[in-house]
């Protein structure tokens, strides 16, 4: 869902263990880290495009996780100018996110990145809850802080 300014609706998922890390995922055959996010459907409200992403990339489902927050609005960020796809119509430039922070309730053997056909991770860690902000792609930074700010509060 692409909205008239050119952002596609997306949320982001902040997962934390019980000792205040964050998960980190490195995307499939890069050498990309992030956190799990993704586009919201339609006719899907954004808490469902969480649970439904939380389980596409890191296999967790709605029992393993509670919902700790969210972001009062949404977050946008631009895709560099270089990586704009001109071709796609609607145009896409950006993205507006969700953020939600959730807490896990279950052991790390219940992550399974290979939860469906498709994985979008193939490693990850717990990090510090600020070290994302820092090693996120550059365009991704300022959203990150942002998202990261607004819920370090609910920790």
């Amino acid at each position: 869902m692409i909205d008239e300014d050119g952002f596609r609706a997306n949320v982001g998922i902040i997962l934390c263990n019980c000792d205040g890390k964050v998960f980190w995922g490195k995307r499939l055959g890069q050498n990309s880290w992030q956190f799990p996010q993704g586009g919201i459907d339609q006719g899907e409200t954004p808490e469902q495009a969480m649970y439904r992403e939380l389980h596409e990339e890191t296999g967790l489902k709605h029992n393993h996780v509670e919902v700790v927050g969210q972001t009062d609005g949404w977050l946008r960020y631009r895709i560099p100018h270089y990586m704009i796809r001109r071709r796609s119509k609607p145009l896409c430039i950006g993205q507006k996110q969700r953020w939600f922070l959730v807490r896990m309730l279950c052991g790390d053997t219940d992550v399974n990145l290979q939860a469906t056909s498709k994985p979008e991770f193939d490693h990850w860690e717990w990090v510090d809850y600020w070290t994302p902000a820092r090693k996120v792609v550059f365009f991704k930074r300022r959203v990150y802080r942002r998202a990261l700010n607004e819920l370090e509060v609910l920790l």
